[in-house]
């Protein structure tokens, strides 16, 4: 293969690294800021994808690995080196003469001599096999794995993201529940107590009055709690300070979805970052098999050098053509072929491994979201049917004919199926969020 070709190859390779890079690292619009602004999902996502360290992590991974590339072509562009090197020595000449058979040291005398070389050296590969392109193959196709590990950040935060606001979303709202429990709660015992004092009900309704209204008030101090928490979870996929009173819109509503499972799967295997990588390195084996077949191929290399010796550098100059060829390594080159075959065989089995799992989890995603739409239906049955029953329970205790414990569990069950409502709705926007990760998107 020429030179000339070889160029055009790493120029073409470049250009198409370089516009992935672009395309990858392009700026994100500026948003407005954090405090004193009511964040929606989007507006989550965008500050998380710009400022989150680990994504900012894969992107210098994914430099280092375009870099590794121009590495990898280095040696089919010429090689060119210079050399200079001086030298003073002392060397001792003792000349001596025979007298009567003995030798005789007449005279001792010492003569420096120096030494100067300075030389430019130009080298250049003129033929291969092709095992320079083909580690190059290698380090670009690794590198297109680096930028699926970009992708693949960028998803998981997203993802993250989603399920921190949702989570923030579901206990605003458990904590409404809450405190609507805590104000039925309060009024039970106002009445408990004003029936108390008239004589129409015993103490023990008092009592069972204020055990409710205490254990409404742990329910909604750990309805708070979880806030916090969830607050803290959002701030951090964010990358912002954790105790930012971060604002989010309330976007936890029913939308029914309708799954197309095989338009799913199709997408998911043409989008899903781990399939892409899996099957990129595959390919990456592939060339490492080719590498490791053409080490067993000689080098043809010309060289040449121009330069001067002694102080004066009178020139000199030579051209010369190298012919190299490793014939026997002790057993290394076949060890290394035999490696990157097991290589090849390793990464083509987690292909089918990292297809497995991308259907297992689209699948299991499918699921919950079909299963949170259904629970969503029976919990706001269960509300109806909860609010009347704990309306006529309320108005027989008013008239002192109900009594407080069918009063107290009226009320449980009508808080457990708002609880189990606001948790169903929650549960659905998260596996709608999972089953956007396994197909693919953000």
């Amino acid at each position: 293969m020429t030179i000339v070709r070889a160029s055009v190859l790493a120029l073409l390779l470049v250009s198409r690294l370089s516009a992935v890079a672009l395309a990858e690292t392009a700026p994100v619009p500026v948003l407005p800021g954090v405090v004193g602004h009511v964040l929606s999902l989007e507006e989550c996502i965008a500050i998380a994808l710009e400022a989150q360290p680990s994504i900012q992590a894969t992107l210098y991974d994914y430099a280092a690995a375009r870099a590794r590339v121009r590495e990898a072509f280095a040696p089919l562009l010429p090689q060119l080196a210079g050399s200079v090197t001086a030298n003073r020595s002392h060397s001792s000449v003792v000349p001596t003469t025979l007298v009567g058979g003995r030798t005789v040291t007449v005279q001792i005398s010492r003569q420096p001599a120096d030494t100067f070389l300075a030389q430019v050296q130009l080298s250049q590969l003129l033929f291969d096999f092709g095992k320079t392109l083909a580690a190059t193959q290698v380090a670009r196709k690794l590198a297109e794995v680096s930028a699926e590990g970009v992708e693949l950040q960028r998803q998981l935060i997203a993802l993250t993201v989603k399920e921190a606001y949702t989570n923030i979303l579901l206990a605003q709202r458990l904590i409404r529940v809450q405190e609507q429990a805590l104000e039925r709660a309060e009024l039970n015992l106002s009445s408990a107590k004003g029936f108390y004092d008239v004589g129409t009900q015993p103490l023990n309704t008092v009592v069972r009055a204020e055990v409710d209204v205490a254990n409404a008030k742990v329910d909604l101090i750990n309805a708070r709690n979880a806030l916090r928490q969830a607050r803290v979870a959002l701030n951090t996929a964010m990358a912002v300070d954790a105790s930012i009173q971060t604002e989010i819109k309330d976007n936890l509503e029913y939308e029914p979805t309708t799954i197309d499972r095989a338009a799913l799967r199709a997408e998911a295997l043409r989008q899903s970052p781990e399939y892409r990588q899996a099957k990129l390195q595959s390919s990456a084996a592939a060339a490492g098999v080719q590498v490791a077949t053409r080490n067993f191929l000689p080098n043809v290399s010309g060289t040449g050098s121009y330069g001067g010796s002694q102080l004066d550098l009178n020139p000199n100059w030579s051209l010369g053509l190298a012919f190299t060829w490793n014939i026997f390594d002790g057993g290394n080159l076949i060890a290394a072929l035999d490696e990157a075959k097991a290589n090849h065989g390793a990464a083509n089995a987690r292909v089918k491994v990292a297809e497995l799992t991308l259907i297992q989890n689209l699948e299991q995603a499918e699921i919950a979201v079909e299963a949170a739409q259904e629970r969503i239906q029976a919990a706001r049955v269960a509300i109806a049917s909860s609010q009347e029953n704990f309306r006529l329970a309320q108005g027989r205790f008013d008239v002192g004919v109900g009594t407080i414990l069918e009063l107290t569990d009226a009320q449980l069950a009508l808080t457990q199926s708002q609880n189990t409502e606001a948790q169903a709705l929650a549960d659905y926007r998260i596996a709608l969020a999972q089953l956007d990760r396994a197909a693919g998107r953000r």
